[in-house]
């Protein structure tokens, strides 16, 4: 194969001298040289000084005869044949990554100045003391490399993908928690807005009634007054006359007019009535509900923001078999008649109970129970330890790693070192479950009163999940945040 600066070398013998390209069809002409047809015939185009004087060569001057153009044939084969080496030449040199300086193929490495060389430039005298690899040889090496390099990249970019992965979905749950605060606040504002709205209406309806009840009052008032100062006034009347009468007739009936004044009482009529006047004073005491339900708001705002709602589900892995659970995992049902249920370490086998799918190891959270407890039956809602006792009995309290509240039928009692009965408005229906593991504070209030019913404090340091206990049949519980 012919090398790269040979094909070069041949191309340059057959370039036209005027447009300094590879001849396009050829021509002779009268003194022997050889241009491309259209750039002679543009060439012969030009005027001279003499426009009687034939054109002369582009190199030798001699003149010659625009009309004596002789294809020349063989050449036009010449130079199609240098075209095809020129393309093989150049096909051969991206297949066999030749020399730029000599146009042989690269078959070295230098390790020493980590150059790549043909057979002539490993001879050269500037890196025949040098180490010489073959090519293949010389790569192995930083194909190990580029291979260890791959394999870390590739775990990097893995582990980056999969931080994207998990940011996302928490921005994404934040998102969410983010729509829901917005939510509730819609809701307890739209709240607190029609109560408000009731409660102007309450209050101006009786501010209206005691306006027209002290309209009434002062319009009896004024009358009585009226009739008083009328009787006055005659009795006056009648003295000044008598008074300025003669002795004769001042005398005459002098003791019936006296005692008449005399024993004349004067009434002395009130404007507002004692009951209306405590009236007026009570009317503040109206305003309190709407004090008391300002207050529960504020309350209620606060903690529904402050507390991440708890989307929590069964586990039926951990639920004993006598209790039903629902499909969607949110509720369960008593029954005395046991479920097929394949005994695991997780599985609760004597106490009537079971846990969240997921539990909790930070932040403050809070999920409602609603409990509807057949006659005799009751209900344990609270939070447990993940290492909890799931086989043979689980006493229930805080040493256990159980921090629970049981709502019996007519009671409710907080199970800590011993249980306690609790004095509460109520009997609750709807248990809010509220916990704050750094603080270590789990709280239950009545979700629908908002009355607390008891608080635990602890120190958590591994992992807590909801608990639920259940018994009796016909009892039930379900989920909600």
């Amino acid at each position: 194969m012919a090398s790269a600066a040979s094909v070069t070398s041949l191309a340059d013998e057959v370039n036209c001298p005027i447009c300094q390209g590879t001849l396009r069809e050829p021509v002779t002409i009268d003194c022997g040289h050889n241009f491309c047809r259209g750039c002679l015939t543009r060439y012969c185009e030009i005027p001279g000084p003499d426009l009687e004087e034939s054109p002369t060569c582009p190199l030798c001057k001699e003149p010659f005869r625009p009309g004596s153009f002789r294809p020349n044939w063989q050449l036009a084969n010449v130079v199609e044949n240098i075209e095809r080496l020129q393309l093989v030449s150049t096909l051969g040199l991206g297949e066999e990554d030749a020399c730029q300086e000599h146009g042989e193929k690269i078959y070295f490495f230098c390790e020493d100045d980590e150059m790549q060389l043909c057979v002539v430039c490993r001879e050269a005298g500037e890196h025949a003391a040098h180490t010489m690899r073959f090519l293949e040889d010389a790569a192995a090496p930083y194909r190990e490399q580029i291979h260890k390099c791959l394999k870390c990249l590739r775990k990097e970019r893995e582990e980056i993908q999969e931080i994207q992965s998990r940011e996302n979905k928490r921005m994404q749950v934040l998102l969410t928690q983010v729509s829901t605060k917005r939510q509730q606040v819609i809701s307890e504002f739209a709240h607190l807005r029609k109560f408000l709205e009731e409660q102007q209406s309450i209050l101006l309806a009786q501010l209206e009634s005691l306006d027209g009840d002290i309209l009434k009052q002062q319009d009896e008032f004024d009358f009585l007054v009226a009739g008083e100062i009328c009787r006055f006034s005659a009795l006056i009347e009648e003295l000044e006359e008598k008074n300025e009468r003669p002795a004769r007739e001042l005398l005459t009936d002098i003791r019936s007019t006296l005692i008449r004044c005399e024993t004349r009482k004067c009434r002395k009529p009130v404007a507002v009535s004692p009951e209306l006047g405590q009236r007026i004073r009570d009317f503040t005491q109206q305003a309190l509900p709407l004090q008391r339900e300002m207050k529960m708001f504020l309350e209620k705002l606060h903690f529904e923001l402050d507390y991440e709602p708890a989307h929590i589900s069964l586990d039926p892995q951990t639920s004993h078999p006598k209790l039903l659970l629902s499909e969607d995992r949110q509720r369960a049902q008593f029954s005395y008649k046991w479920q097929n249920s394949p005994d695991n370490p997780q599985r609760f086998d004597r106490a009537t109970c079971v846990l969240a799918h997921t539990g909790i190891t930070g932040g403050r959270h809070t999920w409602v129970v609603s409990i509807d407890l057949a006659h005799g039956g009751s209900c344990t809602v609270g939070v447990v330890s993940e290492d909890v006792q799931r086989k043979g009995e689980l006493r229930l309290r805080p040493e256990e790693g159980v921090w629970a509240v049981r709502l019996a039928w007519g009671f409710v009692s907080a199970l800590g070192s011993f249980p306690t009965r609790l004095t509460l408005k109520e009997q609750p229906r709807q248990v809010r479950v509220s916990l704050d593991y750094e603080v270590g504070w789990v709280t239950f209030t009545n979700a629908a009163t908002r009355e607390p019913i008891y608080t635990f404090t602890a120190s958590f340091t591994r992992k807590v999940i909801p608990f639920f206990g259940l018994w009796g049949r016909g009892s039930s519980f379900s989920l909600s945040s």
